[in-house]
């Protein structure tokens, strides 16, 4: 009986989803490039001008860490990076204070100010 109500459990305990509660960050002062442009000025991400960076708007956004790994933006993050460029007047040396939640590889953007 005891093997049997403990096998119950163990299978229970291994269908339940973990839940892991994401917690809000801020990463300050990061350079912001477009995935098109990633592989290109990911060592000198500061010369890496406005226009391009519009021009490869479709490939998305994402941040530089400062350990140098690239985060993707999810699509509302990307929506809001093109708008921030837009009202930008900064030709180059974009960088960015982005709020938001990591998940994985891909940073869910809440705001996104632009240095």
């Amino acid at each position: 009986m005891k093997q049997w109500t403990l096998a119950v459990l163990l299978a229970a305990s291994t269908s339940l989803p973990l839940a892991v509660a994401a917690e809000e960050t801020t990463w300050a002062n990061v350079p912001v490039v477009d995935t098109m442009c990633i592989g290109k000025v990911k060592a000198n991400p500061d010369a890496h001008k406005r226009s391009c960076a519009l021009q490869c708007a479709k490939s998305g956004y994402g941040l530089i860490t400062q350990d140098g790994t690239y985060l993707k933006f999810d699509e509302g993050g990307n929506e809001k990076t093109v708008a921030a460029l837009k009202a930008s007047k900064k030709e180059d040396h974009i960088r960015a204070t982005v709020k938001g939640t990591r998940e994985g590889e891909t940073v869910k953007v809440d705001s996104i100010t632009l240095e």
